[in-house]
């Protein structure tokens, strides 16, 4: 495999009315029920028989590939190695280093230990950043409500404080436990 393959790459849209139609028969699989149990995705090459079974996984880079290239987007592929540093795993979180190592040191996030050194497995770093990121939609929908153009701001306001306050005495509640 060559060396300039794991570097990071960017491609730039072209070919506009091919992406189009390859975005047209993406679209056009993902709204099909089909019969089969589970969905399979094949490269297809010049031959009538040259194709290959390709993961889910790649399936879907190739969809948000060609979705950001039709809308005239680059974009870039950036090999990445499956152990990070804690400061390439706080940079992909947006967060500082020192948060990353109190993730570590609470148990919320897994990593391994190699002498002094902490590396975070790419897997679990998604899976927290994934886990993050759906406390923090419940955390929006338990403290919103639904308003109306007419009601009045202070009854409002009122509401969500009262929501706000008792959001947080469960969480007091929960942290004596």
């Amino acid at each position: 495999m060559s060396a300039e393959l794991l570097e990071s790459q960017t491609y730039l849209p072209e070919e506009r009315e091919q992406l189009a139609t390859v975005a047209s028969f993406l679209e056009a699989h993902h709204s099909k029920t089909g019969e089969l149990p589970q969905r399979r995705y094949f490269l297809a090459g010049a031959d009538e028989h040259d194709q290959i079974e390709v993961p889910e996984a790649l399936h879907r880079v190739l969809v948000q590939a060609v979705a950001a290239l039709t809308a005239g987007r680059a974009i870039t592929i950036s090999p990445t190695v499956s152990k990070l540093t804690t400061q390439q795993a706080a940079d992909l979180l947006g967060v500082s280093r020192p948060t990353v190592v109190r993730l570590i040191d609470a148990g919320e996030l897994a990593c391994e230990r190699i002498g002094n050194r902490r590396k975070v497995l790419l897997r679990d770093l998604l899976e927290y950043r994934e886990t993050r990121r759906q406390r923090q939609y419940d955390l929006i929908a338990d403290t919103s409500d639904e308003l109306s153009d007419d009601e009045d701001p202070t009854v409002v306001a009122e509401r969500l404080k009262r929501i706000r306050k008792e959001r947080a005495e469960k969480k007091r509640r929960a942290a004596d436990l």
